[in-house]
């Protein structure tokens, strides 16, 4: 920024003229009008012909026309005829007036700046004083219909008006009868005229607009359409017979400024004359309008070494930075272009010229002049430091400046002003408020500023087949940066007002502001309709549906109801939705939501707990994610409404919705793998004798970035423990050891074991009930393990096997064998056996002294192996110890939960901390009710009973 600083503002060069500073520009404006100033009305710095040529640049074109006129008022050649046709706002008012003053002879021509050189050009030493008709064809409209009295001599046509002007009634005489019957005069009439009134000088203005209103074959007191015409030619060829007269008469331009179809018709019969004997007048160059406009706006320069300081500073700059600024400015003729538009920016002048005079109603030269008046009235009156005067200068926050651009614009443009580019409640302003980087420069309004500048036009000329829009980035970037800015930071903002605007469209690194919302502001207004329950998670939830493959689970919940998640023995994967999220710190909806549906199955209690596995949404990143749903559904909508053909929108629009409908869509899919990053699993800690801890959960993260979702799950329950899918023997022995053979019970139904392992979340969670077959198969040959048998039955094992290799099924009666049992039991049979055999061979001799094991020779009980040939240790004799204990209470039916749990704490964990103490709970439930059990209550409890493997549970009559 220190470089900027020490750049001279324009203010302190360029002083503006006093009526631009003031603010009074256009009343004195409109004063520049021909007519006037021939009647002697017009404002002084029109009427007095020193002070207009003080404010008159003379461009190249000027000069070569005075010269002409000089020449052919001194009798030295000349043109006789010279048509201006230019550009509506080309400068031809201000040509003509320049004529008028200097024919006209009022002050000496060496008081008129810039005169005495185009004199000495000529060889003309003094300028004799001619006579000046002014026929404007606007101010005598009325004419054609209605005769005009000239103190006491009535006028009817243009030609007794050209007369009258001239001499008065001496020269009317000339072309009385003509002028009473309302025909043409011949050449010799008009030509006898001009000799007797030269020098003379005839300006015509607006000559297509008095001629169009004679429609052919109609009669107006003025005259017929043809004898109009018929005038025009027979003036064109009298003036060459006149040295010393001269005719400027301005045609329009186009057809367009023609008007009506008579008056297209009118300009090309002109056309037609006045190109046989007329001298093109050459416009205004955009360099000299550069001076034009100067002159008029500024009195001068009065510090030429700061403004030529500041004119490098900028075309340095643009060397500096080329990559970000247009190719022309890497020329070194656009340093002369600074120095010839300051204290305004080339890019002021190129927009307005270039864009700005293409709309109907804005004139070159005037339009700007009334535009960059107001511009400078008020930079001037709040102080602007600025070194020149840029597009981003623009003060459109000034409701003066803003009504004027806007007039040459359709209807609209006011909100678009006001939201978008430049006021105290427009975006810009609020960014700037909020983000001092941009505030400081004015980044955000100046970067509005200067797309409006360049793009606004742009919205008249779309309809008529204007294929490229926009102003391109390099000159956004020309009509802001200045010396000692860097040019990212302008990027960044426009980056900003990309995102931000309303009205701001931008594709193929060109920006433009439209009256029309752009596709963003439609798609904001569309978000809003979108709500989260009805629209929003189902979306979440139909996205994280096509993530999954089922792997792993036997089924996938995604955002359902506990009471649809079937309690059974497959595993399931349960996702939460997005408003029960997990946070790391503070309360955890996950958690609340996750314990609901691991404790209920709706209304009822769920028992396989330990099959459940949980995902839910990060807190922090939830807000986002709905946030991209619902633009992806409002760009889903503006497209789906566009293919329907229920909204309109241009191909680029079109294209833009449909890119922007696809990044969407990629962003939701990214967004949902962000979010849903945390595995929560259920655990319990349980040290045998020591009773459960609380359910506690245990978080994981997940890898956004993994291809597979479904097998990044399945990594992280593996590499966890969370999920076992292939389990030793020695593990499964262990489990068995801690939770199932207990004291006298040495033997275990597997399918209890396993469906104990899908319910107590303190037990390993196995992928299938196929693991836990495969771990009892494994473990199936060794001692160290367990033993099987396929039911038992008066106290004796069926289908027993111990340390061998054998075929399992695993139905409700296969058993699981303590292995110190199983090792007793075997060594039993094998010791029945032989006693069999012993038993057998002796009776084949006849021998009888063998003794036969109890049973007979039966197959051993298991409890008789279970001793052990082992003698359990006694008391001391005569000491009394008493081995047994018996308690019983009667619960609060309301208060029963928390008594038993006083009740295991106080008394029960008492007895069970110790060795060897064998501890058996009996609890009798008894109710009653006078009116009766309903059907529906008796299955409910039935049911829980027998899951809760109640020894018996039975709804009675009664008394």
């Amino acid at each position: 920024m220190g470089k900027i600083m020490t750049l001279k503002p324009w203010r302190e060069i360029a002083e503006p003229h006093s009526d631009v500073r003031e603010g009074k520009f256009q009343q004195a404006e409109f004063a520049a009008d021909l007519s006037r100033v021939h009647a002697g009305t017009a404002t002084g710095e029109y009427q007095n012909p020193v002070l207009f040529f003080q404010r008159t640049f003379i461009t190249e074109g000027m000069r070569l026309l005075l010269d002409s006129v000089v020449k052919r008022l001194a009798g030295k050649g000349g043109d006789p005829v010279i048509q201006l046709q230019t550009a509506f706002g080309g400068g031809k008012t201000h040509t003509m007036l320049a004529v008028y003053h200097l024919a006209k002879g009022a002050a000496p021509a060496s008081e008129l700046q810039g005169v005495p050189p185009i004199l000495d050009a000529a060889g003309v030493t003094e300028l004799p004083k001619a006579r000046i008709a002014v026929l404007d064809g606007v101010d005598l409209l009325s004419l054609a219909s209605k005769p005009r009295v000239h103190d006491g001599c009535t006028v009817r046509t243009l030609w007794g008006e050209l007369a009258w002007q001239l001499g008065g009634e001496t020269s009317y005489e000339h072309v009385k009868e003509a002028d009473l019957t309302g025909t043409a005069p011949g050449k010799k009439e008009l030509a006898d005229l001009l000799a007797a009134s030269a020098p003379c000088v005839i300006l015509m203005d607006e000559l297509v607009r008095y001629v169009s209103q004679f429609e052919e074959g109609k009669t107006l007191s003025g005259g017929t359409y043809d004898t109009q015409l018929s005038f025009v030619q027979a003036l064109t060829e009298a003036l060459k017979a006149v040295p010393t007269a001269v005719l400027l008469a301005s045609l329009p331009f186009s057809d367009r400024e023609a008007g009506s179809q008579q008056g297209v018709k009118a300009l090309r019969a002109l056309e037609h004359y006045f190109g046989r004997v007329q001298a093109l007048w050459k416009p205004v160059a955009t360099e000299e309008a550069f001076e034009i406009v100067r002159r008029r706006l500024f009195t001068n320069i009065n510090d030429k070494l700061a403004m030529e300081s500041v004119c490098r500073a900028f075309a340095d700059y643009y060397i500096a930075n080329r990559e970000d600024f247009p190719q022309e400015t890497q020329d070194s003729k656009y340093f002369e272009r600074l120095v010839h538009a300051y204290p305004i920016h080339p890019e002021v002048f190129d927009r307005l010229y270039e864009d700005w005079s293409t709309l109907d109603n804005f004139q070159r030269t005037r339009g700007v002049l009334k535009l960059m008046a107001k511009v400078i009235h008020r930079l001037w009156k709040d102080g602007n430091n600025d070194p020149l005067i840029m597009p981003g200068s623009v003060p459109l926050m000034d409701a003066d400046t803003r009504n004027e651009a806007i007039y040459y614009l359709p209807q609209g443009w006011d909100p678009v002003i006001e939201r978008d580019v430049d006021g105290e409640r427009s975006e810009t302003w609020e960014i700037e408020n909020k983000d001092t980087r941009f505030g400081s420069v004015q980044a955000c309004r100046r970067t509005a500023r200067a797309i409006f500048l360049g793009s606004a036009p742009h919205s008249v000329q779309i309809a008529s087949n204007q294929l490229v829009r926009g102003l391109e980035l390099e000159r956004v970037l020309l009509g802001v940066a200045q010396p000692g800015q860097q040019v990212n930071l302008y990027k960044d903002a426009l980056r900003r007002l990309s995102d931000r605007l309303h009205y701001l469209n931008h594709a193929n690194n060109r920006f433009w502001l439209d009256t029309r919302p752009n596709l963003r502001r439609e798609m904001e207004e569309r978000k809003r309709r979108f709500q989260d329950k009805e629209d929003v998670f189902p979306t979440i939830r139909e996205r994280v549906q096509r993530s999954f493959a089922s792997g792993v689970f036997g089924g996938i919940h995604i955002f359902t109801g506990s009471g649809d998640i079937p309690d059974d023995w497959a595993l399931r994967l349960v996702v939460l939705p997005p408003d029960a999220a997990f946070s790391k710190s503070g309360q955890s909806l996950a958690v609340e939501r996750a314990t609901e549906i691991l404790k209920k199955r709706g209304d009822q209690p769920r028992f396989k707990q330990n099959r459940l596995i949980f995902v839910a949404a990060d807190y922090d990143s939830v807000s986002r994610l709905k946030d991209h749903v619902r633009s992806y559904l409002a760009w889903r909508s503006i497209v789906g409404d566009y293919k329907d053909n229920r909204i309109v929108l241009d191909n680029l629009m079109a294209k833009q919705a449909q890119a922007s409908l696809e990044q969407a869509e990629e962003t939701v899919r990214r967004m949902i793998r962000e979010t849903y990053k945390w595995l929560l699993a259920p655990v319990q800690e349980a040290r045998p004798g020591k009773g459960l801890s609380e359910v506690m959960w245990e978080h994981f993260p997940l890898n956004p970035g993994a291809q597979n979702w479904s097998q990044e799950i399945e990594r992280v329950l593996k590499e966890n423990e969370l999920l076992i899918s292939e389990w030793a023997p020695i593990h499964l022995a262990k489990v068995l050891k801690d939770w199932f053979w207990k004291d006298d019970v040495k033997d275990v139904p597997a399918l209890t074991v396993w469906q104990q392992s899908c319910q107590q979340l303190y037990l390993p969670r196995l992928k299938d009930d196929t693991v836990f077959q495969n771990t009892m198969a494994a473990g199936a040959e060794s001692r160290e393990f367990f033993g099987f048998a396929q039911g038992k039955e008066d106290g004796r094992y069926i289908g027993f096997s111990y340390s061998k290799r054998t075929s399992l099924i695993m139905d409700s009666s296969l058993l699981l064998i303590e292995p110190l049992t199983a090792a007793a039991y075997m060594e039993a049979l094998r010791a029945s056996e032989e006693a069999s055999r012993a038993k057998t061979a002796e009776a084949g001799t006849g021998a009888s002294t063998t003794t036969v094991p109890a049973g007979g020779g039966e197959t051993p009980r298991v409890e008789d192996s279970a001793k052990g040939g082992y003698q359990a240790g006694g008391a001391t004799a005569g000491q009394i110890v008493k081995k047994q204990f018996y308690g019983s209470i009667d619960l609060d039916p309301i208060l029963a939960k928390k008594q038993f749990a006083d009740l295991v704490d106080e008394v029960v964990q008492q007895f069970t901390l110790r060795p060897d103490v064998k501890v058996k709970i009996a609890i009798e439930i008894q109710a009653e009710s006078p009116s009766g059990f309903d059907d529906g209550l008796q299955r409910v409890v039935k049911e829980n009973c027998n899951v809760l493997k109640f020894k018996n549970a039975e709804f009675e009559i009664g008394e």
